[in-house]
């Protein structure tokens, strides 16, 4: 056995997931298009200022867990631990700002953290941003479209959406104010966590997930007391859209998002199927984020999506692609393979849309037949002896009773074209 290992948090994805994951990947598209989003493919590797300045160097993600090294010209960069950042940079460094922008992109992130179920050091995201448009439209939107998809892949009635008003920079920091006065009163009632973040981040103490702290913060002052009148406002209007179209959700008042750009509205899709990894999609309001790039000032909202959790959520309901072969091609030796490969290239073209498998390695009709079988291919195509001769082929159905038939090979390609047109008719 190998002593040669993937490292550690960074997993293979094998053929047998694959396939999943692809029907995962082709819904989102499909779904995203519908909605009139485009892709923009970002780089994986961005200068570290970036992400220091959008999400906040006193976060974790910043402080503890991204991949950070230095170039050979001494400059310092990192592995994206998140996407918007790079997306919001893009937008700057192309000027794309000067039209509204919806937008998408999928791909690897990366964070130092300990591996478990559903939370890996290379995990993948699914990232859809808004530009240019500062009304709860766009929130609403943004929302239903996650919607969608959890419909396309038969997840919603898994998932709950969670909201909440963070309000704006100025009444989130006299939020932070108050809140950081009544924990210092009960600092020793705090978990080294929470004591941590009370003097870096004191607002994610609100997610913290120890009981004891959750119940001290049964006393603390809520956010909902200093939000702003447009906040206020804007997060009414929001919750209006979703009830005209009958979107239900959750009044969350602790949820604030875990980094710092965000503002207004903040959203999670979470689900009690995947035990403490229950949040599947965050996002939310980022207004002055393109600003703070260098940008204009320019009203922005997004989510991001957890691919890991989203497939690990398709697996529980025992959703399974299988590969698929519609033809698999028997042969009778080498001199009848080579008879049959630029047959079967030629029939490829002709149907574009059917899984035709070339039997490989050689080996008896048996075998062969045991292998084709088990390919779950609709049909068998021999190449033998009396086949070379006439210029012919055998078509030996797989999946019913029905007899073989010996066709010219000119006649093929029309033959099963009909074939398959009628079980897509069934």
């Amino acid at each position: 056995m190998t002593d040669y290992r993937s490292v550690r948090g960074m997993v293979d994805i094998l053929p047998e997931d694959s396939l999943l994951w692809q029907r995962l990947e082709a819904v989102s598209a499909a779904v995203l298009n519908q909605y009139g989003y485009q892709e923009i493919r970002l780089p994986i590797i961005e200068t570290t200022q970036l992400f220091s300045r959008s999400i906040g160097e006193v976060t974790d993600i910043v402080e503890k867990e991204m991949y950070t090294f230095a170039d050979r010209n001494d400059e310092s960069l990192s592995l994206r631990p998140e996407g918007t950042a790079g997306c919001v940079r893009a937008v700057v460094q192309h000027n794309l700002q000067q039209t509204v922008q919806k937008l998408w992109y999928q791909g690897p992130m990366f964070r130092y953290e300990r591996p478990q179920k559903g939370r890996q050091r290379q995990f993948h995201q699914l990232g859809v941003e808004g530009f240019g448009v500062a009304t709860p439209d766009l929130d609403a939107e943004l929302i239903l479209l996650s919607s969608a998809l959890w419909c396309g892949l038969g997840v919603k009635e898994l998932l709950t959406l969670e909201i909440n008003s963070i309000g704006s920079p100025q009444s989130r920091g006299l939020f932070r104010e108050a809140l950081v006065e009544f924990l210092s009163d009960h600092r020793n009632a705090l978990d080294d966590d929470s004591q941590r973040r009370l003097e870096t981040n004191p607002l994610r103490i609100l997610d913290s997930k120890n009981p004891n702290m959750q119940a001290l913060l049964g006393g603390a002052p809520t956010l909902v007391e200093f939000i702003d009148d447009e906040s206020r406002d804007d997060f009414a209007t929001l919750l209006e859209m979703l009830d005209a179209v009958g979107q239900p959700y959750v009044i969350n008042n602790r949820l604030v998002r875990g980094l710092d750009y965000y503002n207004k509205t903040v959203f999670e899709w979470t689900t009690d199927a995947l035990g403490a990894q229950g949040t599947v999609c965050g996002g939310g309001r980022y207004d002055g984020l393109v600003a703070q790039f260098g940008g204009r000032v320019t009203p922005a909202a997004g989510f991001a999506i957890g691919l890991e959790r989203l497939v690990l959520l398709l697996k529980g309901l025992g959703r399974h692609v299988t590969p698929q072969t519609d033809i698999y091609v028997v042969t009778a030796g080498d001199a009848a393979q080579l008879h049959a490969l630029p047959r079967i290239e030629t029939l490829r073209q002709a149907l574009p849309d059917q899984a035709i498998q070339l039997h490989l390695g050689g080996g008896s009709f048996k075998s062969q037949f045991k292998r084709a079988d088990r390919s779950g291919a609709r049909f068998a195509l021999v190449y033998g002896d009396s086949e070379l001769a006439s210029e012919s082929v055998t078509l030996k159905s797989l999946r019913s009773e029905g007899e073989q038939v010996t066709l010219p090979d000119n006649q093929l390609a029309e033959f099963l074209a009909e074939s398959f047109a009628e079980k897509i008719g069934e």
